[in-house]
């Protein structure tokens, strides 16, 4: 497939839109993060105070490795920030770690996307290690039904990506707002923790992208879009 030109050109704007998106995020994340906030205080205690304020309780706070790492695991209800957003005081920090919280808010307040894509984990992981397989296959002998199987497998592959925008989109969006609204950032700052929120949204974007396109083409390559001339 990676030597059919229909696929290079589908495939192709996604390809630059990714790079591009990687290269926002370093470039945003690595200017706001020498930036110190004026209270100076850091990832962690931003995230606590953004919880508390919200009611949330029972949220643990974990370090963890890794760049940009960050993340929250609903199953265990730990928001696991990367050492540079733990215990950095800088807009970056603040801004990453206002945007896990805002998972865990999500969480607690039983938002609906996030409980689909939750739900989607297991069934989107399986998709993704059996589509591959199958459409290889598929196509190289010209197996109309190991194409469509895998074609199935890899749309909740798909569904993920893109149930994943509404959920990322609304924690920046809780983040922003409880930034200002808990004094932890002025108005000033809280545009340059946008921007990095902003940047690193768009790594979702790239990825949801490249996923509807791939599944396009497949679906043109079997013959259920048009034809497969």
């Amino acid at each position: 497939m990676i030597f059919d030109p229909l696929y290079i050109i589908m495939i192709l704007p996604a390809l630059l839109l990714s790079i591009y998106a990687q290269f926002k995020v370093k470039s945003t994340y690595s200017r706001f993060s020498k930036v110190s906030t004026y209270r100076g205080i850091t990832g962690a205690q931003a995230a606590r105070e953004i919880l508390r304020s919200a009611g949330v309780h029972g949220v643990d706070i974990e370090l963890t490795r890794g760049f940009l790492s960050d993340h929250y695991d609903p199953r265990s209800r730990v928001l696991r920030l990367s050492e540079s957003v733990y215990a950095g005081d800088s807009i970056a920090s603040v801004g990453v770690a206002a945007h896990e919280a805002g998972h865990a808010i999500q969480h607690a307040h039983g938002y609906a996307p996030l409980k689909l894509r939750s739900a989607l984990v297991p069934v989107s992981s399986l998709g993704s290690n059996l589509a591959w397989p199958l459409l290889i296959i598929g196509f190289i002998f010209m197996a109309q039904s190991l194409i469509l199987a895998g074609i199935v497998f890899f749309s909740l592959a798909v569904l993920f990506q893109i149930v994943t925008l509404p959920v990322e989109f609304n924690a920046s969006s809780r983040a922003l707002q409880a930034l200002p609204a808990s004094g932890i950032l002025s108005d000033s700052e809280v545009a340059g923790a946008r921007k990095v929120l902003t940047a690193a949204a768009l790594t979702y974007v790239a990825a949801a992208t490249a996923a509807v396109l791939q599944l396009v083409y497949f679906l043109l390559r079997a013959g259920v879009l048009g034809n497969d001339d």
